[in-house]
Order: structure tokens, then C-alpha cells, then sequence
């Protein structure tokens, strides 16, 4: 009989308190990496965590609690990362462990700035962690959501079948559900655009635009990821599943949505800068805006994104986000 694998959650935000919590519905031990000696401890005194999802407590025995990365990586078997991209590339830097033989799960709905690479990319560039090896998990699925036990699902996509089943046991309860897929590279991409396609959508209510408006936005910002995910990795796919079109909607729309949160401050007319220290949580979309635009430029046969171009201009080229806007909206139909 196969020994139960280790798993461990590297990050200490909202999104990795979340699947803490989710598999300790199912597991006797979870290994918990944190940057923070400040939140272990507070973990170890008060059995949650100080910053995020306060309101979820945690049965110390159940958690291997670390401020060591290379502790966790050399004993867990699995390794979810939920570390904001915008840090991942430093965080790694400390790994002096191999983790090539280990199964490696992206939580992170970004790509590495400093590689441009999606996240599953670098590991396997960087690490030498095979592809097979390599697993997304995907909403749609508010962290805020997990934390007060709404119903919420999960898709989760590796091309080894059973390493993605084994994860979706571990992940589901009464209150998650989860669904596998083989298409890696596809929901990579979709959690990252969906982020932008937030941003947008945030920058529309800031600057006024209605919900007739944003109905169409939303309409557009699927066809538009559809076009963007064939360019880069052509199969059969279902661009309504809810990993794509589920996904989109909710971080499109939620008040939980950190992207939404950033770019309605955008469009009321706060700078990036400002946005981003007013905000406690990193907006994966900000780095992800940038990546997508240029990695879209650089292909000879580009796909179509109006408002990808148009966010980036609002972020990275200091343009008016009211005249921007307007402009996208004579391209939209």
C-alpha cells in the first residue's frame, strides 16, 4: 500500500489560508510555509492567521508550521505555491533543495515578471520539474467564500490524470467541489487573463459605466481570452467551462476581487501607485497586464485584445483612463 503524500502550502495570504483550510478537511498534517515569523507565531498563540481570513481557526496539530522554505520543500511530497507572482522569483531564490522529483501545484494567478514566464513554465525552465509533474488549480473560488463554507468549485488541471485526481480528493468537501482537466497551459492563461479583464472591469464601474456596459465588456473579455489561449496553445477546449467563463465572471464582478478593487480606484482616479499602497493585497493583474501585452506583440500573428491594450495603456503608458475608455468602447460589440 502507497504511503499518504505529504502536501504543503507555500504563502501566507487570503488565497493560501483558503487551501489550508481545504485540506485540512482531509488531511491529518499540512505543511504551511510563511515569510512571516510575526504571522507563524501569532498562528502558534491565536490558531489563525493575524492578516487574512481571521476568522478561520486552525487545529495546530494538524499543521507543520514553518518559516523555512527548504524544511516544507524537503517534506512534503506535493507543493502548492501561493505566493504573489510579483515575489515568487525572490522567494525561490532560497530554495537550496532539489524539487524536481516532486509535484509542483501553481495557486498563483499571475506570471514571474522577471522570466515572463507562467508559472508552471518557470518551474519546469528553472527547477527542471517535468511538465507531468506540474499542476494549476483554478476557480472560480473566492478565498472570502472558502472561509465562510459557501459552495464553491475548483478545477483542477495537470496532464497526469492521477496526480490531478489525487489533488481534488484533498481539496473536496461538503462545500468544495472539483472537476479535473489536462488543459495546463490553457487555465494557466485563463487565471492570469481573467485578472486584467478584472482590472477593466473595475476601471469601467470607477469611471461611471453601468452594468449594461460591463455586461458587454465581460461578453468581449471571454471572446477576447478565447482568441488569446488558441494563440499560444491550439486544442480542443471549452472556452464556457467554468474555468474560463466561471472564472472571469466572479473575479469580473465580486466585491471579493482584489483586480475589480484596483482597477475601480484606477478609474475614480487614483495612480497605480497610490491604488497599490492603498490596497493590503497584491493585484496579480497588474503584473499580468503587462506580460500578456507584450508576449502578444512579440507573436507575428497577434491576437485581438482591445481591452488588454487598453489597460495596459490606463496602467504602463500613464493614459487618461476616461478617454481610453471611451475608445474601447466604439471597439466592442
Amino acid at each position: 500500500m502507497n504511503e499518504p503524500l505529504n502536501y504543503a502550502v507555500f504563502g501566507a495570504g487570503s488565497w493560501a489560508t483558503a487551501i489550508v483550510k481545504m485540506l485540512c478537511e482531509n488531511l491529518d498534517e499540512v505543511g504551511w510555509y510563511m515569510r512571516s515569523v510575526y504571522t507563524k507565531e501569532h498562528l502558534l498563540k491565536e490558531q489563525h492567521n493575524p492578516n487574512y481570513l481571521s476568522s478561520v481557526e486552525f487545529h495546530l496539530e494538524q499543521l507543520k508550521l514553518s518559516n523555512d522554505i527548504n524544511e516544507i520543500a524537503t517534506w512534503a511530497d506535493v507543493l502548492i505555491f501561493v505566493i504573489p507572482s510579483a515575489f515568487m522569483h525572490s522567494e525561490l531564490e532560497k530554495l537550496t533543495v532539489a524539487i524536481s522529483g516532486k509535484t509542483i501545484v501553481s495557486a498563483v494567478k499571475g506570471i514571474v515578471p522577471e522570466t515572463g514566464l507562467l508559472v508552471g513554465e518557470h518551474f519546469n525552465k528553472h527547477y527542471k520539474v517535468p511538465f507531468e509533474s506540474i499542476a494549476v488549480i483554478a476557480g472560480p473560488c473566492h478565498a472570502e467564500e472558502v472561509a465562510l463554507e459557501r459552495l464553491s468549485y475548483l478545477t483542477i488541471s495537470c496532464w497526469d490524470a492521477t496526480k490531478a485526481q489525487n489533488l481534488a480528493d484533498s481539496l473536496s468537501s461538503d462545500y468544495i467541489k472539483t472537476k479535473i482537466s489536462d488543459d495546463v497551459i490553457g487555465v494557466e492563461y485563463g487565471v492570469m487573463l481573467k485578472n486584467i479583464y478584472a482590472i477593466a472591469a473595475g476601471i469601467a464601474h470607477g469611471l461611471g459605466y453601468g452594468d449594461n456596459f460591463q455586461s458587454i465588456l465581460m461578453s468581449n473579455a471571454i471572446r477576447e481570452m478565447k482568441r488569446y489561449i488558441k494563440k499560444v496553445h491550439k486544442m480542443k477546449r471549452n472556452i464556457n467551462h467554468s474555468a474560463y467563463l466561471g472564472d472571469l465572471l466572479v473575479t469580473g464582478y465580486s466585491t471579493f476581487s482584489r483586480n475589480r478593487m484596483f482597477g475601480n480606484m484606477i478609474g475614480k482616479g487614483y495612480t497605480v501607485k497610490s491604488a497599490q499602497m492603498e490596497m493590503s493585497m497584491v493585484a496579480e493583474g497588474y503584473y499580468a497586464t503587462k506580460s500578456a501585452f507584450l508576449m502578444n506583440n512579440k507573436n507575428k500573428k497577434k491576437a485581438d485584445t482591445p481591452i488588454i491594450d487598453a489597460v495596459y495603456e490606463v496602467l504602463y503608458e500613464n493614459k487618461n483612463p476616461k478617454k481610453v475608455f471611451k475608445r474601447l468602447t466604439e471597439k466592442l460589440d
